[in-house]
């Protein structure tokens, strides 16, 4: 493991008064790691997709009153952002090597011998879950369970490599240019809150946008071409032992590959929820859809929400066999919509 002992430290009040920015430096470069709660609690970490950050990818999750109670009570939150990809960042020097999957996923390693975290939850969006899901089959002893929206698994197919170099060229000849961003758009978010003709797009688009527009375009570019340049990990997920709970939009164009991507975990220590009317980023689209799945999954860890005073959020996890009744449709609440779920 490489040397990770020089860091920035800012504090961002600004955001919330216990939120602090680490800028660590890896074998691969530096990495920002926004850290929020109480490092004293178990460690949940988390990756966004593609061009977002913790704030546009996963504000709307923790705005949400009951998630936000949920893991701040039993979690410190480390918000692991691509390079380049954090607030205010600075164009990546074109010098240096472009990182494939495997460099970003040794990355999160190192993240994890700075802070002295031994075995965390991670919780990734689309490309950021891929990057999880590969940091979780490369370091099995350090992941004791994964929480996906709207995961990858397999190799682009050609379908998304030609629209993923389509967009590559864009973004390194004309920047973030409103093409760009489109299609950014419609791989995040269903029809519906995009808008259309008549229709205006919906306030989180917007928010969206606004924050697509403050990247670095060749930062996003250099991202771009590790997630294009993947290889299929579907084989590797059948030696995971650690529990698994995928979320993905009925609207998502990955919905295949996540429902692909759960019949390869074990069916005893996984679940899908699908949910109606959403596109890939449930987080920001319905985030309210992923607390009741989210509330059962970490009951099996023995992690509870506030008003449950029987276990202390403070005490190591330690995975006990999830009753299978508890990814029942009524166990999880799945009779009201917008969810529904396979096992």
């Amino acid at each position: 493991m490489a040397d990770s002992s020089d860091s920035v430290s800012v504090d961002m009040e600004t955001v919330s008064p216990s939120l602090k920015e680490h800028h660590i430096r890896t074998r691969h470069g530096s990495i920002s790691v926004a850290v929020y709660g109480d490092q004293d609690k178990p460690a949940l970490i988390t990756y966004p997709d593609l061009a977002l950050n913790y704030v546009s990818c996963f504000q709307g999750l923790f705005f949400c009153p009951e998630v936000y109670s949920l893991l701040l009570h039993n979690f410190c939150i480390y918000h692991i952002s691509p390079p380049g990809h954090e607030l205010g960042a600075a164009a990546v020097d074109p010098d240096d090597p472009i990182l494939s999957v495997d460099d970003l996923a040794d990355q999160i390693a190192e993240v994890l011998n700075f802070f002295g975290l031994d075995a965390v939850m991670c919780m990734g969006v689309t490309a950021g879950a891929y990057i999880l899901t590969l940091f979780a089959i490369k370091y099995r002893q350090h992941v004791l369970g994964l929480i996906l929206v709207s995961p990858l698994c397999k190799a682009p197919s050609w379908t998304e490599w030609f629209y993923n170099k389509v967009m590559s060229n864009l973004l390194y000849f004309y920047g973030m240019c409103e093409v760009v961003k489109e299609i950014l758009l419609k791989r995040y978010f269903s029809k519906e809150v995009r808008g259309s003709a008549h229709l205006p797009e919906s306030a989180i688009v917007q928010t969206c946008q606004r924050s697509l527009e403050e990247r670095q375009s060749l930062n996003v570019w250099r991202f771009l071409e590790a997630i294009n340049g993947r290889s299929d990990i579907s084989e590797g997920l059948i030696k995971l032992q650690c529990r698994s709970l995928i979320f993905v939009g009925d609207m998502s164009p990955f919905h295949p590959e996540a429902v692909h991507m759960s019949t390869k975990f074990d069916r005893r220590f996984s679940a899908l929820v699908e949910v109606q009317a959403c596109g890939s980023m449930v987080t920001e689209e319905q985030p309210h859809a992923m607390f009741i799945p989210m509330e059962y999954f970490l009951m099996g860890y023995g992690l509870y929400r506030p008003s449950k005073q029987s276990v202390s959020p403070r005490s190591p996890l330690s995975p006990s066999c999830i009753s299978p009744e508890l990814y029942s449709p009524e166990s999880m609440g799945l009779k009201l919509k917008p969810i529904k779920t396979r096992i």
